[in-house]
């Protein structure tokens, strides 16, 4: 649940991205899962098997999945209450032009396969023709300009990167916190970060071999000729792209966000592109200032626009256009696109069916419309209420630990405070519904409704533009099985869809809850503390507010996090990124921290009953534990510690052993492999 800049999530974008629709029970009453447990193995030598071993034994991931644990189960859940809804909407005579027309056309439309076989490539074919048409640089820069678009997962999911060639980010302005400005980000990369490109491993070269012979695959189903050939040319543009790029490392630095670019910057500094032309296309021509979030990029990018041979940018246009778009395409290219982009990338072997991944589409496209009917049917106000109490508790518990900061300076711990005191938390669902009347949906045109989505979604983007910041701005549907935090907004989104078992069961002990959904508030709390969102004040501004002793004993802890994340090694020749998943970290160890407070708070100095055997305590770190249950396939996986801010769950179930009480929860002794000295266990806030 990540930004840096603009948003922290709880779940990776990697994982998320392999959730799949399945049937899946509606709950009753789910608490902790005692056949799911391994109490043959000590807490202290392996506390994610010891929660989890029994299940991770005996349950395998299905053939349509890269990943499988709490996250896929609760989505698939939400899945089949979500397919219920668009088939109702679907059954149902609706009004033309009303939200449940445009939820049910856009799903029929994806549903009706003969009718996109029929129609071959000529839905794609007005974009190819454009493309075709490229005869000259200024009109080489407009068709790329066109290609533009809000890419929000790029910046949502802390990716720093969008398939576009560049990707524009409306967002609060870091320094004015009054005004919304375009960020623009690195993009144009068939395979999902840099290190594909430049990696000399012997893995990596083997995947850019794949990717070559995908590429030639797509311009060979699209009948283009010379498809190998072309298709070398291409990845070559690629890997110069890629050579130009910002690892991930550095896009996480929020001081990009100050990279401010003028208009008449864009011709001195990135030269060899019609950045006239380029703007003008892309909604921006009147825009006079911007964030270069990635300045090299858009450097690499005007060079390559002005050196590359314009046959290898409208091979490289067409073959995106249509990979891009292969889902909407005749199944032969939804198939190619599979094979790569899911089994070789993630080693998913299965594609999922047509009506789940209808279910997905239609979701993505009308989020906040199916949110709306789903809020209705599954969030009742109790439970918000619930959920609001549990966040309150919390948000009381982080400031009691803000004030036993020993280390803390008087005048930082009351920017600390002010800030904690204006977090606007979003619970279940947005304070005012999103308005789809300028969206059209027309039953038939599943490639043309996808077009128009993507429009829609950039048009609404940028027309944030002059506008007054909303704060109450949600990035996340109902229906989302995850949570956010929004450090420059000073605000969290938790959708309904992750206020639900196993994270969240008004009917089951509070320590479970706070164990489980209440680690995840804790966590987006945290979030505004870690080493990226303390860089923000309480008004949302990129703004010093520490002192500079406090701030050296805050990277002193971090630093100790940094190489205990660092010693995790799931492959031989692959560890954990210390650095790379420092922010989720920082917010795991606050968050949990934050959580057992606000839980033994709510004993009222009683003591918590005994469930199952298990004290309070233990059912606190067991919830917890057992929240972040989950398999991945080795590709994705590896996919994952390459590019993705978040830790693998078994690590971040390892979170507990910078928590005294867990030590004392569950007798973990000294020279057990979980066991940390207390003076090494990691006290960030």
């Amino acid at each position: 649940m990540s930004l840096h800049l603009v948003a922290r999530h709880l779940l990776p974008v990697i994982f998320v991205a392999s959730l799949a629709a399945a049937a899946a029970a509606e709950p009753k009453g789910v608490g902790i899962d005692l056949e799911g447990m391994d109490r043959s193995t000590a807490p202290g030598d392996d506390f994610f098997k010891y929660a989890n071993g029994a299940w991770l034994r005996a349950t395998p991931i299905p053939p349509d999945r890269g990943a499988y644990g709490a996250g896929v189960i609760v989505s698939d859940r939400t899945d089949e209450r979500t397919s219920r809804i668009i088939q109702d909407a679907a059954s149902a005579q609706a009004a033309p032009g009303s939200d449940a027309q445009k939820i049910a056309d856009y799903h029929a439309s994806y549903m009706d396969a003969a009718g996109i076989e029929a129609k071959g490539l000529a839905p794609l074919q007005p974009t190819l023709d454009r493309i075709a048409a490229v005869s000259d640089r200024k009109s080489l820069a407009r068709v790329l300009g066109g290609t533009v678009r809000a890419d929000v997962d790029a910046f949502n999911n802390t990716n720093f990167y969008t398939e576009n060639v560049l990707g524009v980010w409306v967002a609060q302005d870091l320094e004015d916190t009054t005004r919304y400005v375009p960020f623009l980000l690195q993009g144009g990369l068939d395979m999902p970060d840099r290190a594909y490109y430049v990696d000399a491993s012997p893995r990596m070269e083997e995947l850019r071999g794949k990717c070559k012979a995908h590429m030639a695959a797509v311009l060979k189903l699209a009948k283009i000729p010379d498809a190998d050939a072309r298709a070398a040319r291409v990845f070559e543009l690629e890997r110069r792209l890629a050579e130009t790029h910002s690892p991930r490392e550095d896009s996480e630095d929020v001081k990009n966000g100050t990279n401010r670019w003028r208009r008449e910057d864009f011709d001195a500094r990135a030269p060899g592109l019609d950045w006239a032309a380029f703007l003008e296309e892309a909604g921006l021509g009147a825009q006079k200032d911007f964030v270069v979030w990635h300045p090299k990029a858009v450097t690499g990018l005007a060079s390559l626009a002005a050196s590359e041979p314009l046959d290898t940018w409208k091979d490289y246009l067409a073959f995106h256009a249509i990979d891009h778009n292969a889902t909407f395409l005749p199944e032969a290219f939804g198939t190619e696109g599979f094979a790569f982009h899911g089994t070789v990338l993630t080693g998913t072997p299965k594609r999922r069916e047509r009506a789940k991944r209808a279910v997905d589409l239609t979701n993505a496209a009308l989020g906040e419309a199916v949110g709306r009917l789903y809020v209705e049917r599954h969030f009742p106000p109790a439970a918000k209420a619930r959920v609001q109490e549990i966040v309150a508790n919390i948000q009381a518990a982080f400031r009691k630990r803000i004030d036993a900061l020993e280390w803390m300076a008087a005048a930082t711990r009351a920017k600390a405070k002010a800030k904690l005191a204006v977090l606007k938390v979003g619970v279940g669902y947005p304070d005012r519904w999103r308005d789809y009347g300028g969206l059209t949906v027309v039953r038939g045109d599943a490639l043309g409704n996808a077009l128009r989505v993507e429009m829609f979604e950039y048009r609404s983007a940028l027309a944030r533009l002059g506008q007054p910041v909303d704060r109450s701005e949600w990035v996340m549907t109902p229906q989302t099985v995850n949570a956010v935090n929004l450090p420059a907004l000073n605000a969290m989104n938790f959708p309904a869809a992750i206020l639900q078992p196993p994270y969240f069961d008004p009917d089951r002990p509070l320590a479970m809850d706070y164990g489980a959904i209440g680690a995840i508030i804790g966590h987006e709390i945290s979030h505004s503390f870690d080493d990226q969102g303390a860089q923000f004040d309480d008004a949302g501004r990129l703004h010093n507010w520490w002192t500079p002793a406090d701030l050296e004993h805050f990277h002193a802890s971090a630093a100790k996090l940094v190489k205990q994340y660092d010693g995790y090694r799931p492959f031989p020749d692959l560890a954990v990124n210390g650095t790379l998943t420092l922010s989720e970290n920082i917010a795991d160890v606050a968050g949990l921290a934050a959580a057992y407070d606000a839980y033994r708070e709510s004993l009222g100095g009683k003591p918590a009953p005994v469930v199952e055997g298990l004290t309070g305590d233990q059912q606190f770190f067991i919830s917890f534990a057992q929240s972040w249950r989950a398999k991945l396939r080795d590709p994705l996986l590896r996919q994952q510690i390459l590019g993705d801010g978040h830790a693998p769950n078994e690590y971040r179930a390892d979170t507990v052993r910078n928590l005294d009480e867990w030590y004392a929860a569950f007798d973990v002794k000294p020279g057990q492999k979980l066991y940390v000295e207390p003076k090494d266990r990691v006290r960030v806030w």
